[in-house]
């Protein structure tokens, strides 16, 4: 560690995370060691993605898919009329 606390983070550790000049680190203390935690910055408009409720949605979606449990359409207007019925509704209303 040098002055006012600058520490030197490997290359190897640089290129294997994909760390770059600038990027920014929340610090933590863990069992007595200090942790970096790359802080990863989220345009505003973005946030909704990666609240827990929506990162919870996404595991259960990629779990669904990793099991196989998709359907498929032959185009959009089938969709629609799936959708539709699965709503109780009709595809007008849905447009």
């Amino acid at each position: 560690m040098r002055q006012k606390g600058v520490v030197t983070i490997p290359q190897d550790v640089r290129a294997e995370l994909g760390l770059e000049v600038g990027d920014q680190f929340f610090v933590r203390i863990e069992d007595g060691n200090v942790v970096l935690v790359p802080a990863r910055l989220v345009p505003a408009d973005q946030a909704w993605f990666w609240t827990p409720e929506w990162q919870a949605g996404e595991r259960e979606a990629a779990d669904e898919l990793a099991r196989g449990e998709v359907e498929t359409f032959d185009d959009g207007e089938e969709f629609l009329r799936d959708l539709a019925d699965r709503a109780g509704t009709t595809v007008d209303d849905l447009r």
